[in-house]
């Protein structure tokens, strides 16, 4: 193939009338709707004197133009850079002058703060707002609705993602086209995907889970998505009984479960709800399923390498696990100081080899020898163990280990009896800087609607349960733990916030 990205998911759809997008106002558009915007869009991008190589950020809205804005960067040969829309212009100025993107894109209403930006980093400023218009579209008027795909081979870069940067300035992950394409031949066959599929889509298209997994396995599929700009819960209590799939965050199964129009019937005819990018509680896993009948698929992957491993989609899908290797991906667990595997139930850092691991970080040689081997293991930073039976367990992250007074504390552990108590909804534990231990426990602490939490009884339940040097020197009730969009929860900010609890003067 010319160019297997875009040849494998986009233009084997050429003239196609079936629907691709299923719109919150009701209208649709067809595969060959999207592909002839997608030609159009190819057609101004080059006008703009963008090369196949080049990397194009874009910050703009969910819409059906900034789904084409990828596939025209696909079909062009561009390496497209998805922005997270909550970026400030300080962020922003970083991640286009890294990447060195030729152009950048985002909605009008922040043209003129990220003309700037885009001026320091000799980057060309383009718009594209949610309702379609902005100078890109105008740009596209009148183009021709074919373009000749660009070659591009299957190691050559598809696309950028940086990480979210907790532990020093982010990273830019260099994917290709081989990482796009396994990835989503893998998943559709892992989750039984067809045409027949109605993907119930609400995640954000800046990330992995929204971008390169829900949307590139219906392309691949065939299937159509209905394409809602965010997580409304009237919109999906609406569009769930159009749909055959869902795939979320945490957060929205448990507003779900909070509203009492959801019920068995409303999903009755739907063949599968999937979880990622935060962990989902057990306790969520256990009300959906006797809510709904359905058990949620877990999987586990993130920015380097898209999905890594799955809960089966025929078998036990077991709480608390995000399920097996993907086909095609080794895992192993090794210990954090030596690098040697460690046998199977030990708790260490997990690694992976694939062909949808990354190629690298962008202009950081340095921080890519050390965290992907020269054998092709990637290693992925979080800790983790292999049970008794295959299935893969994440502990936490390595910089999310305390270390106590020697002693190695794993806080998911805490975590998980945490959770356990009466009234408590979630938990997180963290560790801050200690004069005597050099680093000590504390818990923070979510309630149930309504429910007071009796911190002493709390600590005397983790009397019990754990040794000594693992409990919480210190439980504080939040009323919400900070997240990031996806919905995973920022230690980092925790430990800055209350860095000096036991160190101030």
């Amino acid at each position: 193939m010319a160019n297997p990205l875009y040849d494998t998911l986009f233009g084997r759809h050429a003239g196609q009338s079936a629907p691709f997008l299923h719109l919150a106002d009701g209208s649709a558009v067809s595969y060959d709707a999207f592909l002839r915007l997608t030609a159009r869009f190819a057609h101004a991008l080059r006008n703009a004197d963008l090369a196949p190589g080049d990397r194009l950020a874009a910050q703009v809205e969910k819409s059906p133009q900034a789904l084409a804005v990828y596939a025209a960067c696909v079909q062009a040969g561009i390496v497209f850079l998805p922005l997270n829309t909550g970026y400030t212009a300080d962020e922003l100025a970083y991640f286009v002058t890294d990447s060195g993107a030729r152009l950048l894109l985002c909605d009008s209403r922040r043209a003129d703060a990220l003309k700037v930006v885009a001026d320091q980093a000799g980057a060309r400023l383009m718009t594209l707002d949610a309702d379609g218009t902005g100078t890109l579209p105008e740009a596209a008027k009148g183009q021709p609705e074919t373009f000749e795909t660009t070659p591009r081979g299957a190691n050559d870069l598809a696309a950028f993602l940086y990480t979210s940067g907790t532990t020093g300035r982010s990273k830019g992950a260099m994917l290709t086209q081989t990482n796009l394409l396994s990835n989503a031949e893998v998943l559709v066959d892992c989750w039984r995907f067809t045409a027949k599929d109605v993907l119930l889509h609400a995640l954000p298209i800046f990330h992995t889970h929204g971008l390169f997994v829900a949307t590139n396995i219906i392309l691949l599929a065939g299937g159509s998505m209905i394409f809602l700009p965010k997580f409304d819960l009237d919109q999906m209590i609406d569009n769930l009984p159009r749909a055959t799939s869902m795939m979320g965050v945490p957060t929205f199964y448990t507003r779900l479960l909070d509203d009492p129009r959801f019920t068995r019937d409303l999903v009755a005819h739907m063949r599968l709800f999937v979880s990622g990018s935060a962990p989902l509680l057990a306790e969520t896993h256990v009300a959906f399923e006797e809510r709904t009948g359905h058990r949620i698929l877990e999987r586990y992957g993130m920015t380097e390498t898209n999905m890594n491993t799955s809960n089966p989609y025929d078998g036990a899908r077991r709480a608390g696990t995000v399920g097996f290797p993907l086909p095609g991906v080794e895992l192993k667990i090794t210990d954090p100081q030596t690098g040697a595997e460690l046998p199977q139930g030990e708790i260490g850092l997990i690694e992976v080899r694939g062909p949808n691991v990354f190629k690298g970080y962008w202009n950081m040689p340095e921080k890519t020898a050390e965290e992907l081997r020269e054998n092709g293991f990637f290693i992925t930073g979080d800790l983790g163990m292999i049970d008794d039976q295959g299935y893969v367990q994440i502990v936490g992250r390595n910089k999310d280990l305390i270390i106590s007074g020697g002693y190695n504390i794993y806080p998911k552990e805490i975590e998980l009896l945490l959770d356990e108590q009466p009234g408590v909804l979630e938990s997180a534990v963290v560790g801050v800087p200690h004069p005597d231990f050099g680093e000590t426990v504390v818990g923070f602490l979510v309630a149930q609607r309504g429910a007071t939490l009796d911190l002493d009884a709390i600590a005397g339940t983790v009397a019990q349960s754990l040794a000594r040097f693992k409990h919480p020197r210190r439980l504080i009730v939040l009323d919400e733990l900070p997240r990031n969009t996806m919905g995973k929860v920022q230690k980092n900010i925790l430990r800055a916030d209350y860095a000096g609890l036991f160190t101030s003067s």
